[in-house]
């Protein structure tokens, strides 16, 4: 019988994967350490495989797969995974946190085996970076920032490793990447860069024209934005009710598209990628920044404010007066 646990020791008993320090030079912490506490910064410590060196690879890394995926015109997902996917893969309630994600425990059973083929694709062909840090490998996490107050089972990223493996899907150095690594690439001078020119398709259920456009305007950058309105809750449960119309509302032209559905992200990035061949991103509350909300995440997040530069203006000057 698998125990609790097993999936996580099976990934680094063996040296696959270790423990180390997600730094990036010119990221800053410091403001979301005076928002919250130091212990936040437990959270700076992710897993690594043990291809990728330091930190700044695994940017690198996600750049190079979203590039090709551009040039290429291929299916390119990439989904984040933390306490309301947690949740919500232990069927529990609890998942309904920041947004609406479930309406009941029956639903999220019903809606269970479309996530798992969802997950197995996603494992085949894109990228998973779900939160894995030393406070939430055990059932003793002490509260952290995505964890908005949910029980230890429920947010522990154990029980959402375990659920890949009873899932047969497996992490790997090719599908895995940081958690955090994602909100440091979207925020990056260098996505903004290989977006400038690009018809940018944004699926959320609240635009901000205006500050998207300016978001991207201190690189330099102006893609082509198009907003495609997605409903604000039940995203992880209703998808099969709305996936033709939304589906039907992306240009055909679009180059890549960013995503903001909570545990229907998966979903919605999966289905999107596979069906217009392009690189679908869940970005959460980089959206909300973009649209100037951080207020809808409860205010900033590791790895998305950078130290200033004379070359590279801050993307989130706005958040840090919060």
């Amino acid at each position: 019988m698998k125990g609790k646990g097993d999936y996580l020791r099976i990934l680094t008993a063996g040296g696959e994967f270790r423990f180390a320090r997600l730094d990036l030079p010119d990221i800053d912490n410091g403001p979301v350490v005076k928002a919250y506490a130091p212990e936040i910064l437990e959270e700076e410590t992710c897993l690594f495989h043990r291809g990728v060196e330091k930190g700044a690879d695994y940017l690198e890394w996600l750049h190079d797969y979203v590039r090709r995926g551009l040039a290429e015109r291929r299916p390119a997902p990439v989904v984040r995974f933390a306490d309301g996917e947690y949740a919500f893969y232990n069927l529990t309630l609890d998942c309904n946190g920041l947004y609406r994600q479930a309406e009941s425990v029956g639903a999220i059973r019903r809606a269970m085996p479309l996530h798992i083929d969802a997950l197995r694709r996603l494992a085949a062909g894109g990228k998973m970076a779900p939160l894995i840090f030393p406070g939430n490998i055990s059932h003793k996490r002490k509260k952290g920032l995505l964890s908005f107050f949910r029980g230890p089972e429920e947010r522990s990223s154990i029980s959402f490793l375990d659920f890949l493996r009873a899932s047969d899907v497996e992490l790997n150095g090719e599908n895995y990447i940081p958690f955090y690594a994602v909100y440091a690439y979207l925020t990056s001078e260098a996505f903004a860069r290989l977006v400038d020119g690009r018809k940018l398709g944004i699926l959320t259920s609240h635009f901000d024209p205006e500050s998207c456009r300016s978001w991207f305007a201190r690189f330099g950058s102006r893609p082509e934005i198009v907003f495609i309105q997605i409903p604000a809750e039940y995203v992880a449960t209703r998808w099969e009710e709305v996936r033709n119309e939304i589906m039907e509302s992306i240009p055909p032209d679009a180059d890549l598209c960013l995503a903001g559905a909570g545990a229907g992200a998966l979903l919605v990035c999966v289905d999107v990628a596979q069906r217009h061949s392009i690189p679908v991103l869940d970005a959460g509350h980089v959206l909300n920044m973009m649209n100037a909300r951080e207020d809808k995440s409860n205010g900033v997040r590791l790895y998305t404010l950078r130290k200033l530069k004379e070359s590279e203006p801050d993307p989130a000057a706005g958040s840090r007066s919060l």
